[in-house]
């Protein structure tokens, strides 16, 4: 069973699945992690302004281009713009400092990375560094349904992406099905929910993995890709990196689908994001940004 690329909808083609750098706050190993990550076969890299790693993933870019592993055109490169730089001023300065820090001419994909702020503003800057070709793609992160449906009603580029959680106990099909609908990608971070709740023992998942000889990992993601969802994933396992990656050889049945349907709790289960001094400042400020 072939991997294939998706096709977005101003046809760039994206990876199937991602490795991400969230909470990689140690740089060398951050760096070491996304080489790994690369010769292990992932050519999606998504990181943010927020993560504080954008140099350490540059590096790691610049040293599997080097060693000859992949050519640039190769890579998938996301990074997303932060909240307190979510106007159309400040915008494109951000996005030159995450530009400058990976050490890249241009990146694959860029998201706002929460609808905070003068988002409207910011994606008008993005529309233009689009329009530019600096950015190949842009979209959004954490947008629900009805900010995006208003969303879409006053911009002239629709977003190629909404990156938001969905995991197999949350797993947000109201706003897949209106993502579809728009013709808009939905990724998933937070994929395996951290395996909180005993996910990786659940009964229901332990059955299928045990049919397919596969872990439960491994049927949560191929059950995301299923679905036409884009998952992100981070380990800095080699081991854990292989598996993670190898889920294009078998396919869950419509019966199987419908078991991992029936885990839906409705709630998230991610931890608050340690997204810092920034917000703090930015909430306590935010009647001056209208938000």
């Amino acid at each position: 069973m072939e991997r294939k690329d998706i096709v977005l909808n101003n046809g760039v083609t994206m990876p199937p699945i991602g490795y991400g750098v969230f909470r990689m706050t140690n740089l060398e190993e951050c760096e070491s992690a996304v080489v790994q990550a690369v010769k292990t076969g992932y050519r999606l890299i998504d990181t943010a302004a927020a993560y504080e790693n954008e140099t350490a993933v540059g590096k790691a870019i610049k040293r599997v281009i080097a060693e000859g592993i992949v050519k640039r055109e190769d890579l998938f490169v996301t990074t997303k713009l932060w909240i307190t730089d979510t106007n159309y001023e400040k915008a494109k300065e951000g996005f030159q400092r995450s530009l400058d820090r990976l050490g890249l001419d241009y990146v694959d994909l860029y998201l706002i990375y929460q609808p905070y702020n003068d988002y409207y503003g910011a994606w008008r800057a993005l529309e233009e560094l689009y329009e530019e070709g600096k950015v190949k793609s842009i979209g959004v992160d954490n947008f629900t349904q009805d900010r995006m449906a208003d969303f879409l009603f006053f911009n002239k580029v629709k977003p190629a992406v909404n990156m938001i959680e969905c995991n197999a106990y949350f797993q947000r099909e109201d706003e897949c099905n209106y993502l579809k609908e728009q013709n808009i990608l939905m990724q998933a971070w937070s994929p395996l929910a951290a395996g909180k709740e005993d996910l990786f023992t659940n009964e229901i998942l332990c059955e299928i993995a045990q049919k397919h000889q596969k872990s439960v990992a491994q049927i949560i993601l191929r059950w995301l890709v299923q679905r036409g969802i884009v998952p992100v994933v981070k380990s800095a396992n080699p081991i854990r990196m292989r598996e993670n990656l190898d889920i294009f050889d078998f396919a869950l049945s419509e019966d199987e689908m419908e078991q991992i349907t029936s885990l839906d709790t409705g709630h998230t289960y991610a931890t608050a994001r340690n997204t810092g001094k920034a917000v703090t400042e930015f909430l306590e400020k935010a009647n001056q940004y209208h938000v």
